[in-house]
């Protein structure tokens, strides 16, 4: 798995590092069972705080996303052939989503093309 971060997005690094494992995973990139580096060894590579990714590893253990334990680390706790999401997850997403495309309308989106956009990043997710 290749992480990509924007140093100097707006958007916060454990944001971006915990969004890059999620796309990672979705892409079939990273699937269960896989390891993720050390905190430490992550934010060496990147040049930042390993307090930053384990923000960004925690957020993802909350979510259900990794587990963490001393002896293997942390590691991919679930892909998109685990079955069907846990209890809470799709109300916490559609709520995320809800902003998502409050911003699309905003901005002028019109429905079909938010669904077309949509349909278009699906793709490149595995089924």
């Amino acid at each position: 798995m290749n992480l990509s971060l924007d140093l100097d997005s707006e958007v916060p690094i454990y944001q971006q590092i915990r969004d890059r494992i999620v796309e990672a995973i979705a892409c079939g990139e990273a699937r269960e069972g896989d390891p993720l580096p050390s905190t430490r060894q992550l934010a060496a590579d990147f040049g930042i705080n390993f307090h930053t990714v384990n923000k960004a590893y925690d957020l993802l253990r909350h979510q259900g996303v990794i587990r963490i334990n001393r002896k293997s680390g942390a590691v991919i706790r679930r892909d998109a052939a685990s079955g069907p999401p846990e209890a809470g997850f799709t109300d916490d997403w559609e709520e995320r989503m809800r902003v998502l495309l409050a911003e699309a309308t905003v901005h002028g989106l019109d429905r079909d093309e938010v669904v077309r956009r949509c349909e278009t990043l699906l793709e490149g997710f595995r089924s």
